[in-house]
């Protein structure tokens, strides 16, 4: 039986497909050319994201770390989410290629910009 491999981003990391077409995305923002050289920054699509920031449990403090019993984690999520467009700083990314496409692993600290579709929703759901 074949098993199917899955990715799991871990902590603030998010992986994302990039955009290769800098010059005008399908949100409308407008890159100027020569930017990803210039300044180093590179657009993408959030492909997946990890649980986010790990929390403390303060009922552990004072006891061994070999005597704790497993417990689930408790973590701040991440402001971005999956499908999300987002601008990032391309030198914090790590290329990966898993079955033969091409994705970047960036902490969240790299995302400069993030633009997601029902933004002008929330503001004005009356359209």
């Amino acid at each position: 039986m074949a098993s199917k491999k899955q990715l799991i981003v871990v902590g603030d990391r998010v992986l994302v497909k990039p955009d290769d077409s800098m010059d005008k995305t399908n949100f409308g923002l407008y890159l100027p050319q020569g930017i990803e050289e210039k300044e180093k920054i590179q657009s993408g699509f959030v492909f997946k994201t990890g649980p986010g920031y790990p929390l403390p449990d303060p009922s552990d403090m004072g006891e061994e770390p070999w005597s704790q019993s497993q417990k689930d984690a408790k973590y701040v999520p991440l402001q971005v989410e999956e499908g999300d467009y987002i601008i990032f700083l391309r030198k914090a990314a790590i290329e990966i290629e898993f079955e033969r496409k091409k994705y970047l692993i960036l902490p969240q600290s790299a995302i400069l910009l993030i633009v997601r579709d029902d933004i002008l929703n929330k503001i004005n759901p009356e359209g």
